[in-house]
């Protein structure tokens, strides 16, 4: 191993760091970046997802961490490497300000790892992914909660509340008016955020739509389905 003791003979002088605290630090955010991806993934909703954004999760601790060990006790290194940080551009804008957060969390563990702070950075990254899971499992933050969105043309003469209204409430727990168009003199594009009682009978529900005097073209849209703007 003596051409390894070499290779790194000045890079820890002066310094209680060692290669293997080195490799130690590197494999923790590595570990680290799995945890970090992986809640991404899962929690995730939408149609914007980015395998390489996700890829890059992984990675980002790993080398956050890495510029810690180099900046560690050596001032002159540590102002090289924020010159440097400061003429990166990112190409790609970010949609969502979640992925943010991501991005902060994944540098913030790096920066706790690559400072030896093991214990924080294992409990920091076990508290932030039970948040972020439980963010995703409560919806938290919405004020609208719905199935599906129910699209339709109504061409009656009456009034689409009073034949509309009783058929939905038998099948919906909330029905909500999201947007109405006239078409023309006759026609109205209708669109309807639903809560089914039972979302497996959906087909239920636009069987009897289609049988009504009045409706056509009705569409349900899964809320999965939705795209993000």
């Amino acid at each position: 191993m003596d051409w390894i003791d070499y290779l790194m003979a000045n890079d820890f002088a002066g310094s209680q760091i060692g290669p293997e605290t080195a490799l130690l630090v590197m494999l923790v955010a590595f570990c680290i970046g799995h945890l970090i991806a992986w809640t991404y993934m899962w929690t995730h909703t939408g149609l914007s997802y980015s395998q390489m954004f996700t890829s890059s999760l992984l990675v980002q601790p790993v080398i956050v961490s890495m510029v810690m060990l180099l900046m560690a006790g050596n001032i002159l290194v540590a102002i090289g490497v924020l010159s440097i940080f400061s003429m990166i551009r990112f190409r790609n804008v970010l949609k969502d300000t979640r992925d943010t957060t991501y991005i902060l969390w994944g540098i913030v563990e790096g920066v706790a790892v690559g400072n030896q702070r093991f214990g924080v950075a294992v409990l920091g990254a076990v508290v932030i992914s039970l948040i972020f899971i439980y963010l995703r499992a409560t919806s938290f933050g919405g004020r609208h909660r719905y199935d599906v969105i129910l699209s339709l043309e109504w061409a009656g003469n009456d009034n689409y509340a009073a034949t509309l209204k009783p058929l939905l409430r038998r099948h919906t727990m909330r029905s909500q008016l999201a947007s109405q168009h006239d078409l023309d003199a006759n026609k109205l594009d209708l669109s309807f955020r639903l809560l089914l009682r039972d979302p497996s009978r959906s087909r239920e529900l636009l069987s009897e739509l289609e049988k009504t005097d009045g409706v056509a073209r009705a569409s349900l849209f899964h809320r999965s389905d939705e795209a993000e703007v």
